[in-house]
């Protein structure tokens, strides 16, 4: 059964290296969320889409790495944006390999639908532990 999860790129030419996976990987840790998913769509963008997009949106002047906008929360049915020039900053300065960083920011999103937040300082730190836990089911997808 095809697995309703897609990667589009949006003004820029990003492709990720084996879809199949990060469909396997992100449908585990919605599944082990116990949620469904009807659609979820990753569009990889540029600083500049995704700035304005957060000025029209949320009215905030700012960069950021990802928006995230869900429509239903179970089953899923969500569009999550992800700046890969943010994604790719943040991997430089954190230290970290890209694919790492992108997969800490897509798990966030997927993390948002999921009802986690990162406003408060407590809240900052659940996120960040669930972040970890997801980037730790990769582990248990065969590639």
């Amino acid at each position: 059964m095809e697995v309703p999860i897609h990667f589009f790129a949006e003004e820029i030419a990003f492709e990720l290296e084996d879809e199949s996976f990060e469909k396997a990987w992100l449908a585990y840790l919605i599944e082990q969320n116990k949620r469904g998913i009807e659609e979820l769509n990753f569009i990889f963008v540029s600083d500049t889409y995704l700035l304005e997009m957060n000025k029209k949106h949320l009215e905030h002047d700012y960069y950021t790495d990802i928006l995230t906008f869900a429509y239903e929360e179970n089953p899923i049915m969500a569009d999550i944006y992800i700046s890969i020039e943010r994604v790719q900053d943040n991997a430089q300065q954190l230290q970290l390999p890209f694919i790492d960083e992108l997969h800490r920011v897509m798990a966030h999103g997927v993390l948002h639908i999921l009802g986690y937040d990162d406003h408060e300082e407590n809240d900052i730190e659940l996120m960040r532990k669930q972040e970890e836990m997801a980037l730790s089911l990769r582990d248990f997808i065969s590639r």
